[in-house]
């Protein structure tokens, strides 16, 4: 820890340990309580943008409200003052997380492949999040692998709302530069089309996060973010075809191009998910797969495997 640097006259600020397009995430420790925990800083070149300043605070207050065992928990939130080259200092926002040991889903798919069981149960525990996220009225609009954590004991935690948004309340997925709201990988239709996102939104990113999950690729990749927002809009995705129909089904109808075609809320997708591998040996998700999935794939012929970067 940086002894030297602690932020509220609480919380001393260590190494960075993520880094946004917006902030950075510092490894941190609550010195009344001696909790480790993660502090998250909007990068001080964008403290004077009023819409990145409005996005944070935003987060900050959206993510306070939602308590759940897979989304990370808001501990404090606040501002440091700090020099930034001007004869006036500024308020830099910070926000106080519990801190996650693990490592993110996108590292995970980067070290090793996952088995069908560890694919199940990381996609129910984004889907029961969003599930709580979606009732509270807040749609996340970012789902993807870098955004999901699991910890040592295979838990989920969904983090990263700092482009959500309340429902109802209206906001643009393209941005007055015509820069996507999201990730290109993982946008729904609509959001490529600059239309407003909803639960089901999510829901679409969800899908493409289980199609990764399961061949080791998000469903379109392309040349610019643009050339995957058209494939979103426009193509059909590789057919995986795993040896469970009914879960090729699942995430067909979860990469709808309609709304109105794919689950409707994130319980529905969750019982089809469980659904569709509970017939396997004794009932367990995956237990029928001495290796994983994405060994099986592979010599069906379905899918080519070829690394791709998020």
């Amino acid at each position: 820890m940086n002894a030297d640097r602690v932020i509220d006259g609480r919380y001393e600020v260590g190494d960075v340990i993520g880094r946004g397009a917006s902030a950075h995430v510092h490894r941190g420790r609550d010195l009344r309580s001696g909790r480790s925990v993660a502090i998250k800083v909007l990068r001080k070149d964008l403290v004077r943008d009023p819409v990145f300043h409005s996005r944070f605070e935003r987060e900050a207050t959206t993510v306070a409200g939602l308590s759940h065992p897979a989304i990370v928990s808001i501990l404090d939130t606040g501002h440091e003052e700090v020099g930034d080259g001007s004869p006036d200092k500024v308020r830099v926002p910070f926000i106080v997380m519990e801190y996650v040991e693990g490592r993110s889903l996108r590292d995970l798919l980067r070290t090793r492949r996952l088995t069908l069981d560890e694919t199940i149960r990381y996609q129910a525990g984004i889907l029961s999040a969003l599930g709580f996220s979606h009732r509270a009225g807040v749609v996340h609009r970012d789902i993807k692998p870098a955004n999901v954590m699991i910890t040592p004991a295979g838990a989920v935690k969904v983090v990263d709302f700092g482009i959500s948004r309340a429902t109802g309340h209206p906001a643009a997925t393209l941005t007055h530069a015509q820069v996507f709201v999201g990730t290109p990988s993982y946008l729904s239709p609509e959001q490529a089309r600059g239309e407003t996102a909803d639960a089901r939104s999510d829901l679409y990113s969800a899908g493409c996060v289980l199609y990764e999950l399961l061949t080791g690729r998000p469903p379109f990749v392309g040349e610019n973010p643009l050339s995957i927002a058209y494939q979103h809009i426009h193509k059909q995705p590789a057919r995986v075809g795993t040896v469970l129909p009914a879960l090729d089904a699942v995430l067909a109808k979860a990469l709808a191009k309609e709304r109105e075609d794919r689950f409707q809320d994130a319980h529905s997708f969750e019982e089809a998910l469980l659904s569709a591998v509970k017939d396997t040996k004794n009932g367990a998700p995956g237990s029928t797969f001495a290796t994983d999935v994405h060994w099986a794939l592979a010599l069906a012929g379905h899918i080519g495997m070829a690394d791709v970067g998020c």
